[in-house]
């Protein structure tokens, strides 16, 4: 049963925001506890609401915005909370309902007429040399790649502690089979089904054409080691977050234990999703 929603809305949409004001009206008016994220009742002029930390769990997340503004959120939240994720962009593969299905698909929701999609989560640390950690947590892909004015650069990479691959390239990226349809599609990576526990290796322009994507168990240990001086590469999450790599500076990617979990309702599959995203069926 749902008693109680959370809504985040893309901060820099008009639409969202407003939209997020008519959510929080509409759920009320069927007796359902609800809280707009921080941003948007400053934007909507709603100060009535105690605060309370963002990550309070809900028996249901709303996403108003783009793929961009769910990747957000779901970092944030991790299995918390369900997400129902409502693409108010352009493409949106994990936002997959628009703005005139979203009132249907809540009628369905709120009468427990739906089901769970679990989508895996990476954990990342960044190593540097001199000892310094930092750590992320990652639905997409993770990248390693150059600047703009930089030379090839070389990556080392190791699996469950053993030398598998010298890369020079552009960069890498490892990817969830979630974010197969993002980065590593453009690189020339495949389409994962997001059921698969797998992860996804994709080099970016590989100067050694025999170096070619790479598909992985989840239960593997990933760590890229770059070994090229004197460049500007840099480590990216999500393609949201990043941070410089120094030469020697590690990275180390693997499963996290909990899982996404994302709204699915009606009867659109992955598959679906492909044909009309992609235009397959054109």
């Amino acid at each position: 049963m749902i008693r109680s929603v959370r809504v985040f809305a893309k901060p820099k949409s008009r639409e969202a925001i407003r939209l997020a004001g008519e959510l929080r009206e509409w759920l009320s008016r069927r007796s359902v506890a609800v809280r707009l994220d921080h941003t948007t009742r400053r934007a909507l002029g709603i100060d009535e609401e105690p605060e309370e930390p963002e990550k309070e769990p809900a028996d249901l997340v709303v996403v108003l915005g783009g793929d961009g503004t769910l990747l957000s959120v779901a970092r944030q939240l991790g299995r918390d909370s369900p997400i129902l994720g409502v693409n108010l962009g352009t493409l949106g593969f994990l936002t997959e309902v628009s703005r005139g299905e979203l009132y249907p698909t809540l009628v369905e929701v709120l009468a427990s007429r739906f089901e769970i999609d679990e989508r895996a989560l990476l954990l990342v640390r960044h190593l540097k040399k001199q000892g310094a950690v930092s750590e992320f947590a990652v639905l997409n892909d993770v990248v390693v790649n150059k600047s703009a004015l930089a030379r090839i650069i070389r990556l080392n990479l190791r699996i469950d502690d053993r030398d598998v691959a010298v890369y020079r390239a552009d960069g890498l990226i490892v990817s969830t089979p979630t974010g197969s349809t993002a980065y590593n599609l453009s690189a020339g990576g495949p389409i994962v089904h997001p059921s698969l526990r797998v992860a996804v290796i994709t080099p970016i322009c590989p100067h050694t054409l025999t170096l070619r994507p790479l598909v992985v168990p989840d239960s593997s240990t990933l760590e890229i080691t770059l070994e090229t001086p004197h460049e500007e590469v840099f480590l990216t999450l999500d393609g949201q977050e990043g941070t410089a790599l120094g030469f020697e500076d590690r990275v180390q990617v693997r499963v996290a234990p909990d899982r996404v979990r994302l709204v699915r309702a009606g009867r659109r599959t992955f598959y679906d999703g492909l044909r009309s995203k992609l235009r397959w069926g054109e």
